[in-house]
Formats: C-alpha cells, sequence, structure tokens
C-alpha cells in the first residue's frame, strides 16, 4: 500500500503525536442539513446505495475503550446519508472502518477505503489515528473531514513546511488551542461559577495537555486565577485522592477538566467521596460520561461542558435530528453524532456547489471540495454561518451545556 520510507515517516508521526483519544443542503453559502427524513429511509442501510454513487470513507473506534466516539460518528453518518439518498438526485455511498483508535489499524483503514474507491472521507474520529494518516491524505490527494479529530496534528501534514504546511484534511470540531481558549474566557465571563480553578489535565497526552496550555496563557491575559495545577499519567489514572485534596486545599471553586471522560468519572467519584464539591468545568471530551458503564451518572450533575451541541436545543434542526436518532439507535445523540451529521451535509453542500459527479477521481473531488471549503459558509446543527480556514480549522462559537437530571442541556446566558 505504501513504501518503507513512507511507513516509517508515518509512525514516526504517529509516537510524536500519541494520545488517548481526542478527542469531530446545496449552493456555496448558507447551507442547512433538511429537518426530516423518511420511514423508510431509516430502515434502508447506508452502503446499500444503488446506481452511481458518490462514495463517502471514513474510520473510527467502533470497538474498544474510545468505541462511545466512533460508533455515534457511524450512526449519524449513516442517518444524514439515508436522509440524502431519499431526496432523490445523485447518491452516495458510506464505508465505515473500524480502527479501534489504533494509528496502525488506521493505516490499514484508510488502504481498504482508498482500494474501495473513496471520493471523500470522514477521515479519522480520534487524533492518533488523524495524524498517522493525514500524510496519506495529502500523498494520495484525497478530500477528508474529520468530525472529532481536535489536534493539529490531523490538518497539518508538515506544520515545519513553510512552502506548504497544509493537508487535505479539514475539521468540523474545535481544534485543542481552541478549546483552551474559549474555555477560559467563558470562565472569565461567568463569575458567577466560581473565581478559584484548580486544574487536573493528562501530561503525557497531546489533547489534555494541549488545551491546558492555551487555557493557562488566555487565563493569563483575562486575570483568571489558577490555584492549583495537577497531573496525571498513564500509570496512575486510577487514584485521584492527590489532586482532589490539593484542589480543595487550595480554595478552588472551579475544577477544570480538560481529559476524557473515564478519568473524568474517576475525580467526580473521588470528589464526592471527600464532601468536595466546586463547579467541574470540561471540554469535548468529557461528552460520554452519562453513558459510562458502571459510573454513577447522579455524580455528574452540574457539571459544565463547552460544546458546539445541546441536544435540548428547540430548533427543528435539532429537535428532527434528536428525533430520528432516537427512534434508529435508541439514545440521544451525543456532539460527536452532531458533528458526523454535518460533516456529511457540508461534504454535499461543496459537492453539488461545485457540479462533482460520481464519474469524478478522488483527486478532482478533493480539488473542488477544498476549493468549497475554503470559500463557503455551512449551516448545521452544531453552528451557523460556520467557515474554513486554508489549514482546515473550522470557525464557529461553542455554546455551554451542564448536566441536569441525568441529560445535558444549554445554558442561556
Amino acid at each position: 500500500m505504501r513504501n518503507a520510507t513512507l511507513l516509517k515517516k508515518i509512525f514516526a508521526m504517529t509516537a510524536a503525536a500519541a494520545m488517548v483519544v481526542s478527542l469531530a443542503a446545496c449552493g456555496s453559502s448558507g447551507g442547512s442539513a433538511p429537518a426530516a427524513t423518511t420511514a423508510a429511509a431509516a430502515e434502508a442501510p447506508a452502503e446499500a446505495a444503488s446506481g452511481a454513487a458518490i462514495k463517502i470513507g471514513g474510520s473510527g473506534p467502533l470497538t474498544g475503550g474510545a468505541a462511545v466516539y466512533g460508533i455515534a460518528v457511524k450512526n449519524a453518518a449513516e442517518l444524514a446519508v439515508e436522509e440524502i439518498n431519499a431526496k432523490g438526485g445523485q447518491q452516495y455511498e458510506l464505508k465505515f472502518e473500524d480502527d479501534a483508535h489504533d494509528p496502525e489499524k488506521a493505516v490499514t483503514a484508510y488502504g481498504v477505503l482508498k482500494d474501495w474507491g473513496m471520493q471523500a472521507s470522514l477521515a479519522t474520529v480520534t487524533s492518533a489515528p488523524g495524524a498517522a494518516v493525514a500524510p496519506m491524505y495529502k500523498d494520495d490527494h484525497i478530500f477528508g473531514i474529520t468530525p472529532s479529530g481536535s489536534s493539529l496534528a490531523v490538518v497539518y501534514e508538515d506544520p515545519d513546511n513553510a512552502a506548504n504546511p497544509f493537508g487535505n484534511v479539514f475539521q468540523m470540531c474545535f481544534t485543542d488551542p481552541n478549546q483552551g481558549v474559549a474555555s477560559a474566557d467563558y470562565l472569565a465571563a461567568h463569575t458567577d461559577l466560581g473565581s478559584k480553578v484548580a486544574v487536573i489535565y493528562k501530561n503525557d497526552d497531546n489533547y489534555s495537555s494541549g488545551i491546558f496550555a492555551k487555557f493557562k496563557a488566555e487565563a493569563a491575559v483575562k486575570g483568571l486565577e489558577i490555584v492549583y495545577e495537577g497531573t496525571f499519567d498513564d500509570s496512575n489514572a486510577s487514584d485521584f485522592s492527590v489532586q482532589i485534596q490539593k484542589s480543595q486545599a487550595a480554595g478552588a471553586d472551579i475544577v477544570y477538566l480538560p481529559i476524557y471522560y473515564e478519568p473524568a468519572s474517576l475525580i467526580l467519584t473521588k470528589a464526592a467521596a471527600e464532601g468536595y464539591a466546586p463547579t467541574f468545568f470540561g471540554n469535548d471530551g468529557m461528552d460520554g460520561i452519562l453513558t459510562l458503564e458502571g459510573f454513577d451518572t447522579s455524580l455528574a450533575e452540574g457539571v459544565y461542558l463547552l460544546t458546539p451541541f445541546s441536544a435540548d436545543a428547540s430548533d427543528d434542526l435539532t429537535k428532527n435530528f434528536v428525533t430520528k436518532y432516537q427512534e434508529r439507535y435508541g439514545d440521544i445523540p451525543n456532539q460527536f453524532a452532531a458533528d458526523s451529521y454535518d460533516c456529511i451535509y457540508a461534504i454535499v453542500q461543496a459537492i453539488e456547489a461545485e457540479g462533482l459527479t460520481a464519474d469524478k477521481s478522488p483527486s478532482e473531488f478533493c480539488d473542488g471540495l477544498v476549493k468549497q471549503f475554503t470559500s463557503m459558509t455551512f449551516n448545521g446543527l452544531t453552528g451557523q454561518d460556520m467557515t474554513w480556514a486554508a489549514t482546515g480549522e473550522v470557525s464557529k462559537a461553542p455554546k455551554a451545556v451542564i448536566i441536569k437530571d441525568g441529560a445535558y442541556v444549554g445554558v442561556e446566558d
């Protein structure tokens, strides 16, 4: 599939970027996803599209500890493809491979999808696999947009190449730096949540440490007081007694957790046992904590997340999506599902605006989609008037949600 030199480059990038989960219409502007689908479409498998279908690929963890993310992305992409195909006209075909949040398996999945003939892609769900395959999308000139791979390594093929630093992978989710900045800005603007911040982050994880670095820098600018910085890594990710005790002793009334839901669940459990009840605040990696097996979700009551999607929003697009997702999959969609749904509709908007058809090559698709994504505006579940920079980074406004009565509820400013 690739020569030995490229594979060595890929795995070298992977080792450098290795991390836990990272943890995402028509016309050239103002497009949005339709608000309804048919019952018949909901029953038809997404991969059963007939005729000359445009092929969309993607990979993510459908098994393993990160499966909650990959399954949500796959489900929502299927739903979007079914809705689009049910309208008639150009048909689309989806093929989604399990990469188990493993960079080597993501490279294998990429090869399978390329051999299948994918013309556009959802890239990968998580960032370490995304960093591994980013050079392949670049070299093979195939367009991708990741729903949830938030690391800059996913969108930059080679950040040291000043002449041509960008790959062909765009992002629907916020980048790690943007999450850190937005979190500090939100807390500085909402002093009712607290005034003294403790941070607990994973220092061997690029997602967590990257968000924290930007959060700390922005906190200094905004006059936000960080009274304690606690870290952990893979070797001590099961006991958070020290971090909780030091946060409490420092008088922190906010605990910022730029981490994933599994260690966050242990922190919340330990804090409750210690009688410590600050405001807990997290990012997109904590979306999934309410579905974590064995976790007492009552301990997550009052937790804030900064996210671009709230399942309880009252707009017709969100209500339709949530209803259809629940009917089809028996679950409330999370942010990763919403980002995936938006990815499909954004791809289709760009394809239709560019006039691309199923007989065009992946390279022709790549040229057209990059052109559209760097010039169009998109309206979807996770934001209005979204645009993309040449780097592939998305611009859209974050929203805060709070966990209330076991559900994510939008916070009104």
